[in-house]
């Protein structure tokens, strides 16, 4: 898994991406998402990495089984957050 800290001002966005996405488009219905390296390619991290950084960051951007399936099992997301675009799932997290 491939994990992105986006920093715009005092916001920052976790992005967590499955590897074999990277550089792949999911089309169906009206839902596009572009999986790009400049977005979704950062670190190879560990496990307990990745959960640590996910537990202390409050705007996440997630897409993939294994990416989205770890958010379930740390209990940062439910299932009713899951979105999928062509089978592949996805979820966005957005604090005030």
């Amino acid at each position: 898994m491939y994990l992105k800290i986006h920093k715009t001002g005092p916001q920052e966005v976790v992005a967590l991406c499955d590897e074999e996405l990277i550089g792949k488009t999911l089309e169906e219905n009206k839902f596009q998402l572009k999986i790009s390296e400049r977005f979704y390619k950062g670190e190879e991290l560990s496990e307990d990495k990745i959960i640590n950084i996910l537990k202390s960051m409050g705007n996440l951007n997630i897409v993939g089984d294994k990416s989205v399936e770890l958010a379930l099992k740390i209990g940062i997301i439910s299932e009713e957050d899951i979105i999928k675009i062509k089978g592949v799932p996805h979820v966005q997290v957005i604090s005030f």
